[in-house]
């Protein structure tokens, strides 16, 4: 187990009631009840970040479809103005 290190740490008085509360219904000391909770706001720290993450790149994704498209389509325009440039010149 790694080592541990005492720190010092000041709560308003109606957060460590409910500290002591929770700390009471669930037979934890404060120690373990911090070290959860901070464990917990790290994980949540790292799924936003992640999340953030996906979101640019789903972001970026969209814009590069996006120009694909956009290149697709004119392709297609082009080669449907030659097809009726051909047909007007058979009529």
């Amino acid at each position: 187990m790694a080592e541990l290190k005492k720190i010092l740490v000041s709560l308003p008085d109606s957060l460590l009631q409910e500290v002591d509360e929770i700390v009471a219904i669930e037979k934890k000391n404060r120690s373990e009840f911090i070290r959860e909770a901070m464990k917990l706001y790290i994980r949540e720290r790292h799924r936003i970040e992640i999340r953030e993450k996906m979101k640019k790149g789903y972001e970026e994704m969209a814009r590069i479809n996006s120009e694909m498209t956009e290149v697709g389509l004119e392709s297609d325009v082009r080669v449907l103005e030659e097809y009726e440039a051909i047909l007007s010149e058979c009529e």
